[in-house]
């Protein structure tokens, strides 16, 4: 599988996941602009952060298991920054109650 650049068959399940992960980072942009032509304005709604983690997870493992540590280090910071705007709204919500 000269196109893919894999080996082993387990290289290839990792290209499959690796596209998985691309296509579920890519949805995160889908939603909000979804959610924006809806509002007539920009939104970010908090499904964009849960795609963006769960995206950005599985990017991160793909990287790892590629060793590649630009890639690393790129979502590992993605991730981060993901989870942190995941809890200050929660943080918030907890707060309106």
């Amino acid at each position: 599988m000269d196109i893919l650049h894999v080996d082993t068959r387990a290289e290839f399940w990792w290209v499959i996941f690796g596209f998985a992960a691309q296509m579920m980072f890519t949805a995160r942009f889908l939603v909000q602009w979804i959610a924006s032509e809806r509002a007539r304005a920009s939104v970010m709604p908090v499904a964009f952060w849960y795609f963006s983690l769960l995206g950005g997870v599985m990017l991160l493992s793909y990287a790892i298991y590629r060793a590649d540590p630009v890639f690393i280090l790129g979502q590992a910071l993605g991730v981060v920054i993901y989870s942190r705007n995941l809890w200050l709204i929660y943080a918030s919500r907890r707060g309106e109650s």
